[in-house]
């Protein structure tokens, strides 16, 4: 009898499920609450009608004629189609669960997979990892919460992958596991998709509820919360970060349990956040035996950060320039903070629920602010007492100001500590940090004016 799947969420991560399930002879049924001509393409590509936000009785209808839900990462635990899928016994399955149950199946047997999870840097840790891979002369891809779903890579040429974990991959998973794996941190996120902080971090920790005795749980030493979780994870268990952690910054050199890895002025970039993500990816790099701390430092010395991670954007009339768009918590944005002295900080948007007021806490690194968006007035509030903030209505106007804020020698750091559909419903983060990044140049192009 053939498989039946209801895709709901015909995205990036939607799209690839359905067309692997469809290559595996699973009859697929889709449905989208923001439904478009590129999403029902997507799903006519697939043998499917993509049915634009079901009300409740077609919604229950699609998940009873089910044989398991395959919910996109955008799609929240507190959604319709996830009661629907409880009540009615229908197994919820994410992508990444998917993708590990067939790569235990592989004719070649299964390729090594390590994983990354936290609040903030995941995708850099992920891609750090997956550069020292390949400087052992591995074929390592980055993927999960990445352009690249894993799924959409088991049939590439690859010997290991580096698997992004964000809490919504990892909320509904029955099998997923890694051969190493670190939790990065935990910060309040995401309240608008988890039910409490609580769900926040036990779908953090799922990541290690699989492990087995061969398999290695890295844990940050400074975060009691994670720390707490690793206490109980199985297998073998290490940490990173911290004076007595096993993975360690002493002086300006990077220990590992098995020697030095390098010294952290030698790395493209060493703000602490930086050399924090490179003890975490050289753990687990190092730990699963699938990279040398030789390859570590190779990579670490060439690595190419991604975009909207306080990029550089240049220095203009004596001032540093930055992009820091991914920075959507203020966990992220008072990391970022942290790195400067004398900052001129963007920062709002659309809040995500989180304690805007605790960016604050950094408030004797910040010189001026700058509030945008919807959150315009909690920023505001959370800095009035303590520096000049100026409200901008549009990125422009927030650029122009910030320009007038700065002095030679100070730092102008977009780190919006928001999401950014206010401003930019259809781009997310990397349409803002691009913004920005244009209007900056053509701020200093035309004279500053």
């Amino acid at each position: 009898m053939t498989t039946t799947a209801l895709i709901y969420g015909m995205a990036i991560s939607g799209e690839a499920v359905a067309r692997a399930l469809v290559a595996r002879g699973v009859r697929v049924l889709v449905a989208d609450d923001s439904p478009n001509e590129a999403k029902a393409a997507a799903a006519r590509a697939v043998g499917a009608e993509l049915i634009a936000s079901p009300d409740d009785e077609a919604l229950d209808a699609l998940v009873a004629a089910s044989d398991l839900v395959c919910p996109a990462p955008g799609v929240p635990e507190t959604h319709r189609v996830i009661a629907a899928a409880l009540r009615h016994h229908t197994p919820i399955r994410t992508e990444i669960d998917l993708a590990y149950q067939w790569e235990q199946e592989r004719a070649g047997g299964p390729r090594p997979m390590l994983a990354v999870t936290g609040t903030d840097g995941k995708t850099t840790t992920t891609m750090m990892a997956a550069a020292m891979l390949r400087c052992t002369g591995l074929k390592a891809a980055a993927v999960g919460n990445t352009e690249t779903p894993l799924i959409a890579a088991l049939d590439t040429d690859v010997d290991a992958f580096v698997v992004e974990c964000s809490s919504f991959r990892l909320n509904w998973i029955d099998y997923f596991r890694s051969e190493a794996s670190v939790w990065l941190n935990l910060a309040p996120d995401h309240q608008n998709w988890h039910v409490s902080m609580e769900a926040y971090e036990r779908s953090k920790a799922r990541m290690w509820r699989h492990n087995r005795a061969t398999d290695v749980a890295v844990g940050c030493a400074t975060d009691p919360i994670v720390m707490r979780n690793l206490a109980t994870a199985p297998g073998h268990r290490c940490t990173f970060g911290g004076p007595s952690a096993d993975y360690r910054l002493e002086g300006t050199t990077l220990l590992s349990p098995h020697g030095p890895i390098t010294d952290r002025r030698t790395m493209t970039r060493d703000l602490p956040h930086d050399v924090s993500n490179a003890l975490a990816a050289a753990a687990i790099a190092i730990e699963s035996g699938l990279a040398t701390t030789a390859a570590a430092a190779e990579a670490l010395t060439t690595f190419e950060h991604p975009p909207h991670r306080i990029e550089p954007i240049g220095e203009f009339a004596g001032a540093r320039w930055y992009n820091d768009s991914k920075a959507t918590t203020p966990h992220a944005a008072i990391t970022a903070i942290r790195g400067f002295d004398h900052v001129v900080l963007l920062a709002g948007g659309r809040n995500k629920g989180l304690d805007l007021a605790s960016l604050a806490e950094e408030h004797t690194r910040v010189k001026a602010v700058v509030a945008l968006g919807e959150a315009a007035p909690i920023v505001r509030d959370a800095f009035a007492k303590w520096c000049e903030v100026v409200e901008a209505a549009s990125m422009g106007e927030a650029v122009a100001a910030a320009a007038r804020l700065a002095s030679p020698g100070d730092t102008v750091l977009l780190s919006p500590a928001c999401a950014s559909f206010d401003w930019y419903p259809d781009g997310g983060y990397p349409a803002r940090g691009d913004d920005f990044k244009r209007l900056v140049h053509a701020y200093f192009e035309e004279g500053g004016q």
